[in-house]
């Protein structure tokens, strides 16, 4: 779980593009990020369960 500090951070323009993370725009997890989205895929699969991301259905074969 990120830090309120760092979420805040990120939002804020980097002076070095290097600086730059994808981080979760719900939880701040930087990592399993989907840049489609701008979610991390715990968020994701949470909302996207919920029927909450237009377009996103649960497949079953």
């Amino acid at each position: 779980m990120a830090t309120i500090a760092s979420m805040v951070k990120m939002r804020k323009p980097q002076k070095f593009s290097t600086r730059f993370r994808n981080i979760c725009r719900i939880c701040g997890r930087p990592r399993g990020f989907l840049s489609d989205f701008g979610l991390c895929r715990i968020c994701f699969r949470r909302l996207a369960h919920k029927g909450e991301i237009p377009g996103v259905t649960k497949s079953s074969w």
